[in-house]
């Protein structure tokens, strides 16, 4: 056991010792695996914040309830009765002043509103079912179509229907793309380690004549390929902490012209320590893949 950790040990060092004589051989590497990782890697950030902003906006959907201009008092009756019970959750009535009030005070559409004679929306009632699926909701909204004194009615779930299915088509992309980037990742250290392999061949022989078996060999250059790997995830973050900084400014700007408190949220410390550790098994595989093929060609050399 003290001696498999003492070879341990001193195939870590001569890793690093190799890392730190080729250093810019090691940054060009690191540099071509962080730009793999990087583009896999902040496609899904953005995701994670579309889907935080996603989040922000009403999950409950509704339906919005326009009456007729000529709805008599007993027909808006009915239709308050229907809107307690108990499969609606909410109903908040919206009069036709209420509504124009709040179109004036918007700043795109004072100038509209403004030149109005009269008031043209409809009294409305936003409605809240209980049920969430979108059987039931059409269910209910067709139900409320059909009372007397209703002019039309609007399901309001499309729109998120249809952003959860376009984020979960990105999730689905850049899942995809990240597993196109490892493949990738494993060929550049694969590539790396090979070079170091191949130029150290006299050395794999003496060693062989002497009795080292294959794992013996392999474990430093696959130390080498992880460290290679895990700078590769250095520098992808250093990739993202730069986008982040140059894309702030403006995503704060296009925040605060829709009203709203968003900002980009950086990696947390569980995903930076997801990235850095996929990235280096994937240089040790790519290692381990790359030195195995080497062994087999120099034996056969022999």
């Amino acid at each position: 056991m003290i001696s498999w950790m003492r070879h341990h040990k001193h195939a870590l060092g001569t890793a690093l010792h190799r890392l730190r004589i080729q250093a810019f051989t090691t940054l060009l590497t690191a540099l071509a695996m962080g730009v793999a990782i990087s583009l896999p890697s902040g496609l899904y950030l953005g995701l994670e914040n579309l889907s935080r902003v996603a989040g922000e906006l009403p999950a409950q959907p509704e339906i919005s309830l326009f009456l007729d201009a000529g709805a008599s008092a007993e027909q808006k009756q009915v239709i308050a009765a229907r809107l307690k019970q108990p499969d609606i959750d909410q109903a908040r009535f919206v009069p036709k002043d209420e509504a124009l009030a709040a179109l004036s005070a918007s700043q795109d559409l004072s100038d509209i509103t403004a030149g109005l004679t009269e008031n043209p929306l409809p009294d409305a009632w936003i409605v809240r079912p209980q049920a969430t699926s979108r059987d039931a909701l059409v269910h209910i909204s067709d139900s409320l179509r059909k009372l007397p004194g209703v002019a039309e009615t609007h399901l309001d779930s499309q729109w998120a229907e249809r952003l959860q299915a376009a984020l979960a088509i990105g999730r689905t992309g850049v899942w995809l793309l990240a597993g196109l980037f490892a493949i990738a990742l494993v060929a550049i250290s694969g590539n790396a380690i090979r070079a170091q392999v191949l130029a150290r061949r006299d050395e794999i022989l003496v060693s062989r004549l002497i009795g080292a078996t294959d794992r013996h060999i392999r474990r430093p250059f696959l130390y080498l390929g992880a460290l290679q790997g895990l700078c590769g995830g250095l520098a992808a973050g250093g990739v993202l902490a730069v986008a982040g900084a140059i894309l702030r400014e403006p995503v704060d700007h296009l925040a605060v012209l829709y009203g709203s408190a968003f900002h980009l949220l950086p990696p947390d410390g569980g995903e930076i320590a997801a990235v850095l550790g996929l990235t280096a098994l994937f240089g040790w595989l790519g290692a381990w893949l790359s030195v195995t093929r080497s062994l087999h060609q120099v034996e056969a050399a022999r």
